[in-house]
């Protein structure tokens, strides 16, 4: 079934109250998107962000954000008075994202919130804990333990938290049990909230396609409570971490810093942690993208302490291995692979052998070469075809300040790109036109928004993953035009 979507990360949303959250304008964007006849809704991770604000850079893999709670919902459930809330300092720039503004200002009003609501919701919570004991006990302590070592990195805790020493975690449990109540609790509010937005989209005929990052943090539960699944050192300290060689995003190519994955402890257990982590996310999500696909087939080290990943070096990944894992304990995997960067016949031979769909980004199809990949020619029909991602620039500022004088003119001879259609619709069109069964567009594209409502600039530290939409940019004309787009290449569901 041939379909399309939009890319719009939940924080970008309106918002009184300084991020976009899983409240009303969360629900008001469904219905753009059903008047819009889109049959998804694409997000970033939705995982605790912390230093540099990145969604792929989590405290876990299985929590959700506390800034994605919304105030008005806990106001209507009980949980606050509006004074609580109302009236703070939520930033002065309704489109972006004043993350250290919202540190400070947030999990005061959010702890009123649990003053009222826990003791209130206690056996809902409790049994909540139980079913999800498996992940919210750990990330829970691993909170409060981080607020009682002024958060610092659990690797320069005492050694009793570092190493969790058995009799030191239920020192620290018993010790900490309000604050590992709070951070549970927090967790409790965030599902449900969650959980009655995906309802509520699936009445409207919309799916989320959720993310999995390939990597988790380091400084995260994950890598805190199974030290046995990553290569670290006897001190619990990376000695090789992840990045990508230099490609067209940077010179010097990525240096993410995340723990590798020791992928032989993964096999040993059966590929468990995977599959709980897939499986989790599968429970939530009509589709999954997986970031940085190409990391199964085979990764990229770079030695730990490094200022770039120019020394890095290719290790081999677990393949089909882990994926049959996957598939022998799930059934088929609803994935979109991430197939983007330096591929090589390994990654070419796993994404077939996975059946997974692959991504073609049209804003890497304009060099000249008839046999590039992401040419809409060249599509098959088992992809989604992209005009862009959450790392690419927008399609404005690209235009303008991306392409030599040759590739813009390729680009517009071979989209038949029309200053009257808008160049930025003349590429949405490209995608859509495409024989890819699903077609996704970041909301930026379809709003012609220049370089300042850019998502993320790789390699960049600040000012990333800030872009809010402005009150009222979403209308029904663009909706309904929109709509006639899709329609006009049988995506629309209307």
């Amino acid at each position: 079934m041939r379909a399309s979507g939009i890319l719009l990360h939940i924080s970008s949303l309106p918002s009184p109250h300084g991020i976009g959250t899983l409240g009303r304008e969360a629900f008001g964007f469904v219905d753009f998107l059903a008047q819009a006849g889109q049959r998804y809704w694409q997000v970033l991770p939705l995982g605790p962000t912390g230093f540099g604000d990145s969604p792929y850079q989590s405290f876990s893999t299985f929590a959700g954000n506390p800034y994605l709670i919304d105030l008005h919902l806990l106001e209507v459930e009980g949980l606050l008075e509006p004074e609580d809330y109302q009236g703070l300092d939520w930033g002065a720039d309704p489109t972006q994202v004043d993350y250290g503004l919202l540190y400070r200002q947030r999990f005061p009003v959010l702890r009123k919130a649990f003053a009222r609501g826990f003791a209130r919701d206690r056996e809902q919570v409790a049994a909540w804990r139980r079913e999800n004991a498996w992940w919210v006990e750990d990330y829970a302590l691993f909170m409060a333990l981080k607020g009682q070592f002024g958060g610092a990195p659990w690797t320069q805790w005492e050694d009793g938290a570092r190493l969790r020493q058995p009799q030191a975690m239920v020192d620290w449990r018993r010790r900490l049990a309000g604050e590992v109540d709070f951070w549970a609790y927090l967790q409790y509010l965030f599902y449900n909230q969650l959980r009655a937005l995906i309802c509520y989209a699936k009445q409207k005929g919309v799916g989320l396609i959720g993310d999995i990052p390939i990597y988790v943090a380091m400084d995260g539960a994950d890598v805190w409570s199974h030290p046995e699944l990553f290569l670290l050192d006897r001190d619990l300290r990376p000695t090789f971490v992840a990045g990508v060689p230099p490609d067209y995003f940077s010179e010097g190519g990525q240096l993410w810093g995340n723990p590798l994955y020791d992928w032989k402890a993964h096999a040993a257990q059966g590929y468990r942690w995977w599959i709980q982590r897939v499986q989790w996310a599968v429970s939530i999500f009509q589709l999954v993208r997986i970031d940085h696909f190409r990391g199964f087939a085979g990764y990229y080290a770079v030695p730990a302490g490094d200022s770039d990943a120019r020394n890095g070096h290719w290790e081999p990944g677990p393949g089909m291995d882990l994926f049959r894992a996957l598939e022998k304990e799930l059934g088929p995997c609803p994935v979109i692979a991430e197939d983007l960067g330096l591929l090589t016949p390994e990654v070419h031979q796993l994404l077939e052998e996975s059946g997974f769909p692959g991504m073609k980004v049209l804003q890497f199809a304009f060099d000249g070469n008839w046999d590039n990949p992401y040419l809409p020619h060249n599509h098959i029909r088992r992809c989604v075809a992209y005009t862009g991602t959450h790392d690419n620039d927008t399609l404005a500022s690209w235009w303008q300040n991306a392409l030599s004088p040759q590739e813009r003119q390729h680009a517009a001879d071979y989209l038949r790109l029309t200053p009257q259609e808008g160049i930025n619709w003349g590429i949405v069109r490209g995608a859509w036109a495409s024989v890819a069964q699903l077609a996704v567009a970041p909301i930026q594209d379809f709003l012609d928004l220049g370089n300042e409502a850019r998502m993320n600039e790789p390699s960049t530290l600040g000012g990333n993953w800030s872009f809010r939409l402005a009150p009222g940019q979403l209308t029904g004309e663009l909706a309904e035009k929109i709509e006639r787009l899709s329609g006009l290449y049988q995506r629309s569901t209307r």
